[in-house]
C-alpha cells in the first residue's frame, strides 16, 4: 500500500469514528495512535480540525477530547512501564547482545535529571511521543506530575495540528506532508544514534579481547 492509499484508508477509518461518536471518536483515534504509532496523528488531528471547520464537530470539543485520548493512551503505556519495572528491565537487558546492565543505570540517572522535560517535550516528537511514557512508568514518575506534563505537551501538539486542519480546510492533508519531514529527521537521528552505539560497543569488545 503506497502512502496515498494509506492516507485514504486511515482518513476513512478516522472519519467513520467521528461520524459515529463525534469528538469522542477523534479522542479514541488519538488514544489508539499512542498505542499503535503506525496510526499517524498527523492525519487524524488535521482531519478532525477540517471536520470541525465544516461544522460537523465543535472545535473546542475536538481539542479537549483529542488531549484526553492522548492522556489515556499514554497512561496505558505508563502502566506497561510500571509493570516492567527496573529489575525486570535489567534482567531483559542482561540477555541482550551489546547491552549492559549499567546502561539501565545510566538511563535511570538521566531520567532522574531530565524526565520531566523528556515527557513534556517528547509528546511533540514523532515516535518518541508514544514511547516516552514507558520509561516514565518504569521509573514510577509520580502520576499527577506525569499526567500534567503529558496533558500539557499533548495539548500543544494536538492544537497545532487540529488548528492547521481547521484553517486549511479542504487542504488539511497538506499538514501530513510537512509533518513527514519532521518524522524523517527523528528517524534519521535515532538511526545515527543506534549505529554509533553499536560501533562503540563493538570497539569495546574488540579492545577487551586485545587486552
Amino acid at each position: 500500500m503506497d502512502s496515498t492509499e494509506q492516507l485514504g484508508t486511515i482518513a476513512e477509518w478516522a472519519m467513520s469514528l467521528m461520524e459515529r461518536l463525534g469528538s469522542v471518536g477523534a479522542g479514541i483515534a488519538v488514544a489508539l495512535e499512542n498505542l499503535f504509532p503506525p496510526i499517524p496523528s498527523e492525519i487524524i488531528l488535521p482531519l478532525a480540525g477540517f471536520t470541525a471547520r465544516r461544522g460537523s464537530l465543535v472545535l473546542w470539543e475536538v481539542l479537549l477530547w483529542t488531549t484526553i485520548g492522548s492522556v489515556i493512551g499514554a497512561l496505558l503505556l505508563y502502566g506497561l512501564g510500571a509493570w516492567l519495572g527496573p529489575q525486570r528491565l535489567r534482567r531483559i537487558v542482561d540477555r541482550m547482545p551489546l547491552m549492559k546492565v549499567t546502561d539501565v543505570d545510566r538511563a535511570e540517572a538521566w531520567f532522574a535529571r531530565h524526565g520531566g522535560k523528556a515527557v513534556f517535550l517528547g509528546r511533540m516528537v514523532p515516535i518518541v511521543r508514544s514511547l516516552i511514557s514507558i520509561p516514565a512508568g518504569i521509573e514510577r514518575m509520580p502520576l499527577p506530575r506525569f499526567l500534567l506534563l503529558t496533558a500539557g505537551g499533548s495539548a500543544i501538539w494536538n492544537s497545532i495540528f487540529v488548528l492547521a486542519g481547521y484553517f486549511l480546510g479542504a487542504n488539511w492533508h497538506l499538514v501530513e506532508q510537512y509533518a513527514d519531514l519532521w518524522q524523517y529527521v527523528v528517524i534519521a537521528a535515532v538511526g545515527v544514534a543506534a549505529a554509533a552505539f553499536v560501533v562503540m560497543r563493538l570497539r569495546e569488545r574488540a579492545q577487551g579481547r586485545m587486552g
